[in-house]
Formats: C-alpha cells, structure tokens, sequence
C-alpha cells in the first residue's frame, strides 16, 4: 500500500507515523505538505498528532481549511482511507468526515500518559485483526480529547456499529474511573457510516515499535495491510 502523511504547520507527530509505516512496516510511505494539492496516488491516507497552527480558536479547526483538506475530503467521500490520530481526530471532526466534537478535558489540563482502551468491533479496516478482549495499553498527549455527541448521534454510532475504542482499565473493564477526559461514554475513537474514515485520540504509531517496549497499537496496523 501507499501511505501519504499529512504535515501541517505544528504537526508533531508526522514523523512517528512515517517511521512506522516505512520502517516498521516496511510500506511506501510520502509527506504530503497542507500546501500541497496533489495525494500522490495514495491509498491511505493518515492525518497524524500534534499542535496544527498552535490549536488557535479551537483543536483542528483552521487546519481543516488548509488548502490539501480540499482533495483530502473529495478522497474520503470517494471511498479513500482515512485516519486521524489526536490532532487529525480533531481535524476530521471539524470537517464533519467524523460524527460528533472533542471538547477540553474535564480537568482543563493537558494529560499525557499511557492509558488503557479495548475495541469495540472487528468490522473496521483498523480493527479487524485486533482482539475485542484485550486491554491495549496505549500513550495519549492531549488536552480537547473529550469526545462529545448529543443523545441522537450517540444513538446513530452506537446503532451503526461505529464505536472503535473506548477507554477501559488494565482489566479491560469500562468504567467512570478508566475515562482520563470525560469522553462520553468513554469513547476515544470512531469510524463513518461508510466506514473508511477513522478517528482516534490515542496514539497506536507510539506504541508500535519494539524499540518503546510496546507493540499493543501495531494490531491496528497490521489490521489494515492484512484486511486490504
């Protein structure tokens, strides 16, 4: 497959994206600068973390008018892969690809530390080679990561089976105490209806590289090379 990752001004986590597909995975791999208006024929594309024009007014909001969102849109709703980790989530949520917002943290403070999240359903591209009973201990670094949607969006993911992940403890059990932002019923990653745009707060390309003495979020990846 051919990956393209997206650079935009405070993109901070370009490189971990880049690293994994094309070391780790060995994928062809290409930067796509916000500038740009060409995908390079990519098959997938991947909007990666960090402070995209410094968080200005909110999380992924002017980002989501730079010039490349334009064919990034198009892509999508054509059909193209599309994945948003942090900063990207939020990106994708303000160009209404995904359901619902992300709002502060319920403490008002940035949270970065490993937390713990299980998937909700195999039938997505980058779930669907993971275990729905295991506790993935994965990294977070953010502080508009509380996933917020009005009763009747709630319903519509829940219905549609467009849950990805939620936070769980290291048992695997969802609970109030599990949830490090307030996210709704503690959810930290969803997909479209059509089910090609994904969206996380938690960051898998952190957590999948031997070197960091955790692979728990290289089953994400994996899921998308052995499903396509």
């Amino acid at each position: 497959m051919k990956f393209g990752v997206v650079v935009f001004p405070g993109s901070n986590c370009d490189q971990d994206a880049i690293n994994l597909l094309g070391n780790v995975l060995g994928q062809e791999v290409v930067t796509l600068w916000h500038k740009d208006h060409d995908l390079q024929g990519c098959d997938f594309i991947v909007l990666p973390g960090g402070f995209s024009y410094g968080d200005y007014l909110r999380s992924g909001a002017i980002a989501r008018f730079s010039p490349i969102m334009k064919e990034i849109i198009e892509f999508a709703n054509k059909g193209g892969y599309l994945m948003g980790i942090c900063n990207g989530f939020q990106i994708l949520v303000e160009a209404n690809l995904l359901p619902g917002v992300l709002l502060h943290n319920d403490n008002r403070k940035f949270i970065g530390r490993n937390v713990y999240l299980k998937a909700q359903t195999q039938n997505s591209l980058i779930t669907s080679q993971v275990e729905l009973d295991k506790a993935l201990k994965i990294p977070i670094a953010h502080g508009e990561g509380k996933y917020y949607a009005d009763s009747e969006t709630l319903k519509m993911i829940n219905d549609n089976d467009q849950v990805l992940f939620r936070y769980c403890d290291e048992n695997g059990l969802i609970t109030p105490e599990a949830n490090p932002n307030g996210a709704m019923e503690n959810i930290a990653g969803v997909c479209n209806k059509n089910r090609n745009v994904f969206g996380m707060m938690p960051h898998p390309e952190r957590a999948a590289d031997p070197i960091l003495s955790n692979q728990d979020g290289l089953s994400l990846f994996e899921s998308i090379l052995q499903t396509v």
